[in-house]
């Protein structure tokens, strides 16, 4: 399945994925091999603890390769359209806000990234600037202005 990502995005994975196969692997296998010393493995938990993060390491890398291959980067919607990479500013009744859309992999709520798939970025894809998205919350309904795409 195709992952559709910002340039930015495609770099910070391909980032990490150096780290973890140049660097991390290379970490976890000199604990593996200390914590082995200790003698008993059924019975030593530093040795245990280095295995479980090397299957996590191994398993991101896996993941990584495989959104990397199937990455597209995406360019700007035209026309004045929200998409994959528009940055968007919105206002609400008591509030404004700044969000870039992208894919679910590269989403992150603390730096005002939203995956087009999330309940507000589904409703924002294809409006343009003025137009009004309602948002049903548990706290109620949010109504948002799109004041700029970028």
């Amino acid at each position: 399945m195709e992952k559709y990502l910002t340039a930015e995005g495609l770099e910070k994975f391909k980032k990490e994925l150096d780290y973890l196969e140049n660097t991390k692997r290379k970490e976890i296998a000199e604990r593996i091999r200390y914590t082995a010393s200790f003698g008993d493995l059924k019975e030593n938990a530093g040795y245990h603890e280095a295995k479980d993060s090397q299957a996590f390491m191994e398993g991101r890398i896996l993941e990584l390769k495989d959104i990397i291959a199937t990455a597209q980067v995406v360019e700007k919607m035209t026309g004045g359209l929200i998409g994959i990479g528009s940055t968007v500013v919105l206002h609400s009744a008591d509030r404004q806000d700044e969000f870039l859309i992208v894919d679910p992999q590269e989403a992150d709520v603390f730096s005002n990234k939203i995956s087009y798939q999330s309940p507000l970025g589904a409703k924002l894809l294809k409006k343009s600037q003025g137009e009004r998205v309602s948002l049903q919350t548990p706290g109620g309904t949010i109504e948002y202005t799109i004041l700029e795409i970028k």
